[in-house]
């Protein structure tokens, strides 16, 4: 892959582009430095995130539901009370999301993913070391806040700061990487938890992320020069749209509720399906590796979403990404049923692939990139208010509804909703100049 290097008119390469302006906080420390980042960087930038995002997601994300088990057997809890903290860590996250996409937009992502992933590692040696349901309660509320630092809503802001037009690839690269996190650290925490039990289990995955994540965001992430035409305050910015005039827009509120629904359907299958496998008499290994193989499948759904979306156009694509999440829950449901888990495993994870892209690109796309960490933020809030709700909410459904399957019955319902409204709604803001092509 090459990087974009484009010139500035008047035949300058971008790298001898006008200095940032005295007050970035980001880019007076490069200044300082010595060294303005050269365009190529943010493929280093898209690079380092590659590994952090990985690491990040399968350690703070994908670990605690295989750990489940042991903890309430340790703690003496019930399933609703662990997940419960859980749920306190997303619904943290989910209200620093506004917060923090302020932070990006004026101060890029460095400062904030580096010390996110400080508090990160800090938080993870106490999680290892709680000995009450309270205590998980406190590590994990305070997780929210390094969460909300170091995973997605972030990394998103630090690719679409130095790409243009090669956004689509630079994040469709960050996610197919971050895509096997669930398909390397399920079986990974599931092995360790048989060899050293969840606390020596959690003590090595901190080792592993403070050693890795850490020094990788505090030297890799810089910004581009505001000077270059890829910058975050670039020919064209006037045209974006800042936040209040975002939360005007239907098409807001639509991508908000669809991808808040897709979340909170996500959250509920990595929690819960390994039990609910468990009960149809998969054994333990079987559940966490099918439900780590949904992360691979993400891979191939994303390949597929910028060729799919340049052909049906981004309101198809997303619809059909949600009436695919449907028909995986629909099957899921019916597992006991069904001679095995691959069409599940497909549906779910192509669909949750796809998804992650769409959230990214639709907001770059429609509302512009200057602001796209305050809109990212607040359509964040949402759908890190729903994943947050995931854990507890599908158990509190669950003795509701009577059981797993009914509660997938009516999740994949929910999804088809959501597929209508975007359908019904015009993916269309008022600052995009007309005949504007999807994808960058």
């Amino acid at each position: 892959m090459r990087g974009p290097r484009d010139a500035i008119p008047g035949g300058r390469p971008a790298s001898s582009a006008v200095p940032a302006a005295a007050g970035s906080s980001g880019a007076s420390l490069e200044a300082a430095a010595g060294a303005v980042p050269r365009p190529e960087h943010g493929w280093v930038v898209v690079a380092a995130l590659c590994v952090t995002e990985t690491i990040s997601w399968g350690v703070l994300y994908y670990s605690f539901p295989v750990f489940l088990g042991a903890m309430e057997r340790d703690l003496r809890a019930s399933r609703v009370a662990v997940t419960g903290a859980f749920s306190v860590a997303l619904a943290v996250a989910a209200l620093a999301a506004v917060p923090v996409g302020r932070w990006l937009d004026r101060c890029g992502p460095r400062p904030l993913m580096t010390a996110g992933s400080c508090l990160a590692a800090a938080l993870l040696l106490a999680w290892g070391r709680v000995g009450s349901t309270g205590g998980l309660y406190a590590v994990w509320g305070a997780m929210g806040v390094a969460m909300s630092a170091t995973l997605y809503e972030p990394a998103f802001a630090a690719v679409v700061q130095w790409f243009t037009r090669h956004r689509d690839r630079a994040l469709l690269v960050v996610t197919l990487a971050a895509g096997l996190a669930s398909t390397i650290f399920m079986p990974l925490a599931a092995r360790l938890l048989e060899r050293l039990g969840w606390r020596g289990a959690v003590e090595v995955l901190t080792l592993l992320l403070a050693l890795t994540t850490i020094p990788l965001h505090a030297l890799l992430l810089r910004r581009p020069p505001r000077g270059r035409p890829d910058g975050p305050h670039a020919a064209g910015a006037a045209r974006d749209v800042p936040l209040r005039a975002a939360l005007a827009v239907p098409v807001f509120w639509v991508l908000a509720g669809a991808f808040a629904m897709s979340q909170f359907v996500a959250i509920a299958v990595t929690v819960h399906a390994i039990p609910y496998l468990e009960r149809l008499g998969y054994p333990a290994a079987s559940a966490a590796a099918a439900i780590g193989w949904i992360g691979a499948m993400q891979l191939p759904g994303r390949l597929l979403f910028v060729p799919i979306a340049s052909w049906l156009g981004p309101r198809a694509v997303t619809a059909a990404i949600f009436v695919a999440q449907a028909a995986g829950m629909a099957l899921l449901a019916a597992a006991s049923h069904l001679p095995g888990l691959v069409p599940v495993i497909v549906l779910l994870g192509a669909a949750s692939g796809m998804s992650t892209l769409a959230r990214a690109t639709t907001v770059a796309e429609i509302f512009g990139r200057r602001h796209y960490g305050s809109i990212s933020g607040a359509i964040g809030l949402g759908a890190n208010g729903a994943r947050a709700l995931g854990p507890v909410g599908a158990s509190l459904l669950t003795v509701w509804l009577g059981g797993y399957e009914r509660v997938f019955w009516a999740l994949a319902g929910a999804l088809v909703v959501a597929a209508a409204a975007v359908l019904l709604t015009e993916f269309r803001a008022g600052s995009r100049e007309e005949g504007e092509p999807w994808g960058s």
